[in-house]
């Protein structure tokens, strides 16, 4: 249902592999990348992740025999399945790796909220988006906050609302992904971000995302301000902090890098 590779630099490829079914979730795939995430988090060889997916489609979101189930279920039982995705999602927008999705092809639904929980996004040309819960008679409740901080309230209201298919360069626009390239060129781009982020200190990247959460929807207060204090005086006391100024001082690499 899905694969997870770990290469020798420590980039860890977290593969979608029901292209039958365009790599749409139930609950057991759920409970699978749970679980996948969980490990790769508490893994110290892994330095990022890239988010794939098999086949034409990047997910599909829900699967509709899953749904259909779900149909069958009492609240408690639906209750239990969304909580069961919303930690999902959660788990892939606070791991504390830098995360990249890589889309080649369509995101709907909750495909849609694992494109948003990824840090970086880079998205073929051929791929296209779509908020389609409410043509189901449904909302997109758990992706809902990772979405809305994505693409903003305001592009939300739109597109919750109208289920319209969204382009790659309107994605783009958008701020959902990152950059869009050609088909042939998708997997050079994921490889040309993954050099960026390797060239980088491991534990300052991971505080680095910390801070966004930390910081990114609080006003400028004086706890941010305090908080945001101790956060760079830790980080420059820690030995990849002073790695890092030594190695920019005497003009070498730092020893993360090799």
């Amino acid at each position: 249902m899905h694969r997870v590779e770990i290469d020798k630099r420590g980039v860890a490829r977290l593969t979608l592999a029901r292209p039958e079914v365009h790599n749409a979730f139930d609950d057991t795939l759920i409970a699978a990348l749970t679980m996948s995430l969980e490990e790769l988090a508490a893994s110290a060889a892994v330095r990022a992740v890239v988010l794939a997916a098999d086949g034409k489609s990047f997910s599909a979101g829900a699967d509709l025999n899953w749904m259909k189930a779900m149909a069958g279920y009492d609240e408690a039982r639906n209750l239990a399945d969304a909580r069961a995705l919303s930690r999902l999602l959660w788990t892939l927008d606070r791991l504390p790796k830098p995360t990249i999705g890589r889309v080649q092809g369509a995101a709907l639904g909750g495909g849609v909220g694992l494109v948003a929980c990824c840090d970086i996004v880079v998205a073929s040309r051929q791929a296209s988006f779509a908020l389609s819960e409410v043509k189901l008679g449904l909302i997109p409740a758990t992706i809902g906050p990772y979405v809305v901080a994505a693409i903003g309230e305001r592009a939300c209201r739109r597109y919750f609302l109208t289920a319209e298919r969204i382009g790659a360069e309107e994605a783009l626009r958008l701020g959902l992904v990152h950059r869009v390239v050609e088909a042939e060129a998708l997997d050079r781009a994921v490889e040309e971000t993954l050099a960026a982020l390797l060239a980088n200190g491991p534990a300052a990247v991971a505080a680095a995302k910390e801070l966004v959460f930390a910081v990114g929807r609080r006003p400028v207060d004086a706890a941010v301000m305090e908080e945001s204090a101790r956060r760079i005086a830790a980080i420059r006391a820690s030995p990849e902090g002073r790695e890092g100024i030594a190695a920019f001082l005497e003009k070498r690499k730092p020893g993360w890098s090799t």
